[in-house]
């Protein structure tokens, strides 16, 4: 495995709605800055597009 595959952020896939959160994207929108990790994401932070919280976001595998 390559360092940058080891480095790799995760995705992670809102049960509600089907939103994957990128943290190569980040949130924008909402204050989030790319390369924002789902784990260091506030604990306010909410699903931009139905409004639920980060409990109900799955890791998602590639």
């Amino acid at each position: 495995m390559s360092k940058k595959e080891g480095t790799k952020m995760k995705k992670y896939k809102c049960t509600i709605c089907g939103y994957i959160y990128d943290p190569k994207n980040g949130d924008p929108e909402n204050g989030i800055k790319p390369q924002t990790k789902f784990e260091d994401l506030p604990d306010d932070w909410v699903c931009p597009v139905c409004g639920v919280g980060k409990d109900q976001f799955e890791e998602v595998n590639d």
